[in-house]
């Protein structure tokens, strides 16, 4: 009896570690979809752990200007884009080229994510109902659809606090399926040490791998979106401790699970010298080498990743819109609906032309990375602003960090350049 008792506490203390978590559960949920998954599956199964050091280091700036964006949320009591307007000299189109450019890339990855989720949901409708063999294109798109409309249906009746606890659910999932995966096929030690020296894959297609691993673990629309959901989780200037902690956290996670898929991918194909260009082609490839479970875990989890990533990016160009107008988000506005009904058509263009969206899914990534510099400038002039942050000093650290992370901005922009030059 004491036993049951303690497995049932243990549950209950597990639910709530789950449950505690703040806005960064946002940030999960942005930066992990099926674009930033079939990233880290073609790196890792094309060049191993080689771009292991690219992800740490993204992981790690993600996390200093999330904190940075939240702390001058906290701080200000403002929120980003509307800071940028009120307080930099020509924020206003700043900000307005912004909105342009993060919706504009959101919406375009969620085309990729609702295409890649649809089908995912039809290769397990598959398994238990064969004679829809012939049927993929009708199948996809009814379920893509149906997916859509669900997603919809739950932002005109959700707030913060809802739209939260739905993204708890699918990144736990998400985030479990890929690390017991992971126990199960694994890259050797040594590949995962030398993954962390710098270099880039001398092949065709590395420059460009590199610049869209950026683009999707330091998205801007992360940063961006911070001040708003830390506003909407109810917290105040009391909460910096807090905010700084949720910040490394969502960082942390961020790492280990993109890192747990890249491993996944590179200890099951990189070896055989099979790499994919798509997560369908894990069907094919993983399950000989894996066997079912593991295959079915990690498909259970590429599925979350895609669901996990539709609530924000439909939630990205609304909340990019009320930030600029006036730093506060109704979900029950007339404009919050029409955006998002928009987008939600938007999505639905992959499954229509019954397209595959994987490879513009990756350059769209590494366009990401040219509005990454002015975010990060928008933040360091506004963190180092007096008048704004009254006695608060931004510590040197943080100060060189966003240094850091903007140089590396700047040279994967640079590079990012070159690949797209490269491309087309």
């Amino acid at each position: 009896m004491e036993e049951s008792n303690t497995k049932g506490s243990i549950i209950k203390k597990l639910l709530a570690i789950v449950l505690a978590f703040g806005p960064g559960i946002f940030a999960i949920g942005y930066t992990i979809g099926t674009g930033s998954v079939t990233s880290m599956i073609v790196a890792g199964s094309t060049y191993g752990m080689q771009l292991l050091w690219v992800l740490l280091l993204s992981c790690i700036f993600s996390g200093l200007l999330m904190y940075a964006y939240g702390n001058y949320a906290l701080i200000s009591g403002e929120t980003a884009l509307y800071s940028f307007k009120k307080h930099i000299k020509g924020g206003k189109i700043l900000a307005i080229l912004i909105i342009i450019g993060i919706s504009f890339g959101q919406w375009n990855s969620l085309m990729g994510i609702l295409g890649i989720s649809a089908n995912i949901i039809y290769e397990i409708f598959l398994i238990y109902f064969p004679q829809l063999e012939g049927l993929r294109y009708e199948t996809v798109l009814i379920v893509a659809i149906v997916v859509i409309a669900i997603m919809y249906a739950l932002l005109l009746i959700g707030k913060y606090t809802f739209f939260e606890k739905i993204l708890v659910i699918f990144v736990t999932i998400m985030g479990l399926s890929f690390i017991i995966s992971l126990f199960m096929v694994y890259p050797l030690p040594i590949e995962v040490v030398q993954g962390l020296v710098p270099s880039v894959p001398k092949v065709e297609g590395g420059q460009m791998m590199v610049a869209a691993f950026v683009g999707t673990t330091m998205a801007a629309a992360t940063f961006l979106s911070r001040p708003l959901f830390v506003k909407g989780k109810g917290w105040t200037i009391k909460h910096l401790k807090q905010q700084k902690k949720d910040a490394i956290i969502a960082a942390s996670l961020v790492f280990i699970i993109s890192a747990s898929v890249m491993a996944v991918a590179s200890g099951a194909l990189f070896h055989q010298g099979q790499p994919v260009t798509k997560v369908l082609d894990m069907v094919n490839t993983l399950e000989p080498v894996a066997g079912k479970f593991a295959l079915t875990l990690f498909f259970f989890g590429t599925l979350s990743a895609g669901l996990s990533s539709i609530f924000p990016c439909l939630l990205i160009a609304p909340i990019l819109v009320a930030d600029y107008q006036s730093g506060e988000l109704d979900t029950s506005s007339t404009q919050f609906r029409i955006i998002t009904f928009f987008a939600c058509l938007f999505a639905l263009i992959v499954p229509i032309f019954g397209a595959n969206p994987i490879e513009m899914q990756i350059v769209s990534q590494v366009f990401n990375v040219f509005i990454l510099p002015v975010v990060i400038i928008g933040i360091l002039l506004l963190i180092n602003n007096k008048k704004i942050m009254k006695d608060y000093k931004t510590s040197f650290w943080v100060n060189c960090g966003l240094t850091i992370a903007l140089l590396f901005a700047c040279i994967i922009s640079y590079n990012g350049v070159i690949a797209l030059l490269n491309y087309f």
